[in-house]
């Protein structure tokens, strides 16, 4: 499995310029990276430094970023997903990120899950059309009292299931479902086949594997168990130097 830094986080204290962060993922090994929303970033200049290093953007996220369980909203996430396949397109296939939104209060849950569904349709029809493919983030996030209406890796594969399309696919990020309460076992113990990446990061504090209360040993294997072949996203805040923290990440998950 490869490790795929999301340079929104990893680099930024050596590389405050973006740009430069892809020149120097590249230089420790890494050929994929992961950024957050586009429409603040120099898509051309990321472009430019990903075709003269060989370096793909793995996945981005939909911008603005609007809820899926709220109709009201969804004339906004469509818009959103036809403005960023162009984008994907451009970044040679980078997958779209979405996170499905908070609940409504008071509104049945069968509503809110038909409400989430409905629109990933489209969206992943959308998507397929343009070549390219959604990647679905359950995020543990509360405002207000109110939750992330999808915020476990399984509830996340509940949906991708019910949508039903080669487009789309879950982001797992492991941190989220263990600020859930979800455990390694628990997140992966089927439906591999509709994750389509996997993010770390440690818990408590969201820092590299190995400073938090997350047990790794077992991680890698139980991936590989159950049959998951795509890459490992590293979504971390570092504490140390890039190349202790990274040299850290790989020996806790043993991909030295």
């Amino acid at each position: 499995m490869k490790l795929v830094p999301c340079i929104e986080m990893l680099y930024k204290a050596e590389h405050p310029d973006l740009v430069d962060r892809i020149h120097a993922a590249k230089a420790d090994g890494f050929d994929a990276v992961d950024i957050w929303l586009w429409r603040d970033k120099p898509l051309e200049a990321i472009r430019e430094a990903c075709a003269e290093t060989g370096v793909r953007v793995n996945s981005f996220g939909v911008d603005p970023r609007a809820s899926l369980v709220d109709p009201a909203e969804h004339a906004t996430v469509l818009a959103g997903v036809r403005d960023a396949v162009p984008v994907a397109q451009q970044l040679g296939g980078a997958r779209m990120l979405l996170a499905s939104g908070f609940t409504l209060p008071g509104v049945p849950d069968a509503e809110q899950r038909a409400s989430v569904v409905k629109v990933l349709r489209e969206a992943a029809r959308i998507a397929a059309d343009g070549g390219v493919s959604i990647l679905l983030e359950p995020v543990h996030m509360v405002i207000g009292g109110q939750p992330m209406y999808a915020r476990t890796v399984r509830h996340g594969l509940d949906i991708v299931e019910a949508v039903d399309s080669p487009a789309l696919r879950l982001l797992a990020d492991v941190y989220h479902g263990a600020v859930s309460g979800e455990s390694f076992e628990q997140a992966f113990a089927d439906r591999i086949e509709g994750i389509g990446h996997v993010q770390v990061a440690d818990f408590e504090g969201r820092h590299e594997p190995g400073t938090g209360r997350l047990d790794w040993s077992g991680f890698v294997p139980l991936l590989e168990r159950r049959g998951y072949r795509g890459d490992i996203g590293l979504e971390y805040l570092p504490t140390m130097s890039i190349k202790e923290s990274l040299a850290l990440t790989r020996r806790t998950l043993g991909l030295l």
